[in-house]
């Protein structure tokens, strides 16, 4: 079953009852002229089962701590934002597998030739999906597919960064096509559209933590990424394929001439449909939350020593 993402922008007040999540409006809640029977009518239900990111983006959002543990408890990645309604920060649960101290055992314990042969799978997937955004574009790709077919164990040769580096000088004739010669450069703090890149990416990170402790891993422990103050490495390692999704999703808003100088709700709803679209996996069409569980699952396979190549997707 293909979870719900649910995103919150306006004061909510947020309860459990039943296994359901209750939506309730604070206008309707302090109107005294209005029926108790109204306001039960007036609040909506979600299953919890049914919940795999929840999304909140304003401070005047109130949810119960029985809420709070109930999501947790279904394994939902709960993100909050900060004042410049970028994600900030996300909740996981402390067990999410039923044999989690085994799998544990098996990542620590993972040999530097294991993660070497990793990170070049992690690599090539990567350049592989740029790649395809390019050819989808009409733009040269010939290149990166060279590059991908080169990558060596750990990417001796740093084939990503020239991948990379590329990779979005080519992609500026699709982000400025009203001002050619102009060269797009991706950083955190860049122009736009990188305010709509990091959105995505940040929320494409959540759910890849979510299902690599759902598959009994630690999303601290990378295979490449080693930052003493990163939480996240092994989901920043992981989710290096599946950037050019949201990659794909950006470009298309930029393509349909919406604003991008600003991240308005318009924009998150669109980059917030990644987890329904389509990727291409194991020679089998799937969508991406459950694609990525599935990456993740082979990733605990491969540290077990019963497979040896990570499932990366193709972009569809």
């Amino acid at each position: 079953m293909i979870k719900r993402t649910l995103y919150f922008g306006n004061p909510s007040y947020l309860s459990l009852n039943n296994r359901q999540l209750i939506v309730r409006l604070p206008e309707v809640e302090k109107n005294d002229t209005l029926t108790e029977s109204f306001r039960q009518q007036s609040a909506a239900s979600i299953p919890i089962e049914d919940i795999g990111v929840l999304i909140l983006d304003n401070r005047q959002i109130t949810l119960t701590h029985a809420l709070l543990s109930a999501l947790l408890d279904n394994n939902t990645a709960v993100i909050t934002s900060d004042e410049t309604h970028l994600p900030n920060g996300l909740f996981l649960p402390l067990a999410g597998n039923s044999v989690q101290t085994e799998k544990f055992k098996h990542q620590i314990e993972a040999s530097v030739p294991l993660k070497k042969q990793l990170w070049q799978q992690t690599v090539a997937a990567k350049i592989n999906n740029q790649a395809a955004i390019l050819q989808n574009q009409n733009l040269p790709h010939q290149n990166m597919i060279h590059w991908a077919q080169s990558v060596k164990s750990g990417d001796a040769d740093n084939h990503e960064a020239r991948a990379s580096a590329h990779y979005w000088e080519t992609l500026s004739s699709v982000f400025y096509k009203n001002q050619p010669g102009k060269t797009f450069r991706r950083h955190r703090n860049g122009e736009p559209p990188n305010n709509l890149l990091n959105y995505g990416y940040a929320i494409l990170r959540a759910i890849i933590a979510r299902a690599l402790v759902s598959s009994g891993l630690l999303p601290t422990l990378g295979i490449f990424h080693r930052n003493k103050y990163n939480a996240y490495c092994l989901a920043d390692d992981i989710m290096e394929p599946y950037r050019p999704v949201v990659d794909k999703l950006v470009i298309q808003y930029v393509q349909s001439d919406a604003p991008v100088s600003e991240l308005d709700l318009s924009a998150k709803k669109h980059l917030l449909s990644i987890t329904t679209l389509d990727v291409l996996i194991e020679n089998e069409r799937s969508p991406l939350l459950i694609a990525i569980s599935r990456t993740t699952a082979s990733l605990a396979r491969c540290f077990e020593g019963t497979q040896r190549k990570i499932s990366y997707p193709s972009v569809a």
